[in-house]
């Protein structure tokens, strides 16, 4: 009997892969550090009929490329600045090297693969600086404002309006002239690592999605793509890994 998850049967789904964060909580009165992803990518992913597969930043992690069909790399921590040759910015902050380490093996992998990506606000950057590229480690520094983190007391999205590249990836993916992104980051990319191409931009100037040349479906985008509503770029990650999706060892025989 196949397993079966929200009522659907999960056996031959494309399974996507999800870059795991770590975080402290409080359960059942007790402190503890949890491995986790936010619910909406494991949601939107399984919507789209795909099977979410949590993956641990350990060492080795990418070895488990060949069990995948697309990988989401979500928003996190800031990046180890020692990766891109720079120091800390006094603002950086969170950083986790070894974590950092695991997961640009395994995005590195996943691109060597032709593997589906979809690469989030710190995935993004990650993208960028896996392509030799840096960041700009405090945002508001360059643009003079915080409107891609707003100072606020409470968790508030910045809302960006975007110039986007005619004929890129991102473009038809999202299909209208001037789409409104919603944010929550204080770092971007400075210098655009190479085979990367910028694919829209906000107002300010601020790079706001990549993609990798002559890859199949490899992009990266600045905003909080799951905290809001847009299924989009989900659906279009879920399709990408569908038309990746290996046979199996016994239909390969059988052909």
């Amino acid at each position: 009997m196949n397993a079966v998850v929200n009522g659907q049967a999960i056996a031959g789904r494309p399974v996507v892969g999800i870059c795991a964060r770590t975080a402290p909580v409080t359960l059942q009165g007790s402190d503890m550090v949890v491995s986790l992803a936010l619910q909406s990518h494991v949601a939107f992913l399984s919507d789209a009929g795909c099977t979410p597969l949590l993956l641990p930043l350990l060492p080795g992690v990418e070895h488990l490329v060949g069990r995948l069909d697309g990988l989401l790399v979500p928003g996190g921590p800031d990046l180890d600045p020692a990766l891109y040759g720079e120091a800390a910015h006094p603002v950086t902050r969170a950083m986790s090297p070894d974590a950092d380490r695991a997961e640009l093996a395994l995005v590195r992998a996943a691109l060597d693969a032709e593997l589906p990506v979809l690469a989030i606000c710190r995935g993004m950057q990650l993208l960028n600086v896996l392509h030799g590229g840096s960041l700009h480690q405090h945002l508001p520094d360059v643009v003079g404002h915080d409107g891609h983190r707003p100072r606020t007391p409470s968790f508030t999205l910045g809302e960006h309006r975007l110039e986007l590249r005619a004929g890129s990836r991102i473009a038809g993916v999202l299909d209208e002239e001037a789409p409104v992104s919603a944010c929550h980051h204080h770092q971007a990319v400075h210098r655009l690592g190479t085979g990367l191409t910028a694919t829209a931009w906000a107002q300010d100037g601020t790079v706001e999605a990549v993609e990798v040349a002559d890859h199949p479906f490899a992009i990266g985008v600045q905003w909080e793509s799951g905290q809001t509503a847009d299924k989009r770029l989900h659906q279009a990650l879920a399709q990408a890994a569908g038309r990746s999706k290996r046979q199996p060892a016994a239909a390969i025989l059988e052909t």
